[in-house]
């Protein structure tokens, strides 16, 4: 029950945002669009170093001074995996008219915004049924309450993803209802990753290490690659910043404190 929990507790946060569609009437102002971008990106960060990077490194131990093979190897496997998906999948980061991936100009910009959103919660996914992973086997040291802590952790990070994808959405005239919808699904693919990952536990005792740091490159890549341009674009950035900064310190707390 408490690993079920565990994943879908992200997807909450997804959905809580996408439904602020409903409450808000006018879109997201860009100062505070650029906070909750900068916040999304701390959560990650600090995410990718305390729960996933750390635990890699400590559940190596027993390879003495080279313990950081496994956590470098899976980094650099997790950022060239998402380099390859923004090469492959076509989709149109947020405030932006010129898409990216094969065959982009065959979808709309609703399809495409859409796609870009799901392209980085497959890797929150991952990092979540890694994690959930390495605390069922016992392998890594992961306990429930560091799980837990990622999980509330993206959860909060998905909050703003979810408000901004709906109401950028309903900013380009599509219905309210259609807006949420899209800003709910993009956040489907979540719990379906971390399950995968976790009914998949068996096979991936041995490589748990990796995994947790292949997550932690994915999660990186899209924060360098996305949120952070995004995040410092046009006027107040330095509000992007702040909102990077709390993102992290908040993360952080949460996993010190629960872990």
């Amino acid at each position: 029950m408490n690993v079920l929990s565990g994943i879908l507790i992200p997807f909450l946060g997804t959905v809580l945002g996408a439904a602020c569609v409903f409450f808000l009437k006018k879109g997201i102002e860009a100062k505070t669009q650029h906070f909750l971008l900068g916040f999304a990106a701390g959560v990650m960060v600090a995410a990718s170093v305390w729960s996933l990077l750390i635990p890699a490194i400590d559940g190596s131990q027993k390879m003495g001074r080279l313990a950081f093979m496994p956590a470098a190897i899976g980094f650099a496997l997790g950022i060239a995996f998402l380099f390859l998906l923004d090469m492959l999948v076509p989709h149109l980061h947020i405030n932006s008219d010129s898409p990216e991936g094969m065959g982009g100009k065959k979808f709309g910009k609703n399809a495409m915004l859409f796609f870009a959103v799901t392209l980085h919660n497959i890797p929150e996914g991952m990092a979540v049924g890694v994690v959930f992973a390495a605390f069922i086997s016992g392998e890594t040291g992961v306990g429930l309450a560091a799980a837990m802590a990622l999980s509330l952790g993206i959860a909060v990070q998905n909050f703003p993803e979810g408000a901004i994808i709906s109401l950028s959405l309903a900013g380009s005239g599509e219905r309210k209802a259609k807006a949420f919808g899209y800003g709910v699904a993009s956040g489907v693919v979540e719990p379906i990753a971390a399950a995968v990952t976790i009914l998949l536990k068996q096979w991936i005792v041995g490589v748990l290490p990796y995994l947790l740091a292949f997550a932690a490159g994915a999660m990186i890549y899209v924060v360098v690659e996305e949120l952070i341009p995004e995040a410092s674009a046009g006027k107040h950035s330095n509000v992007g910043t702040i909102g990077f900064s709390l993102g992290f310190i908040v993360m952080m707390v949460l996993d010190v404190a629960l872990g």
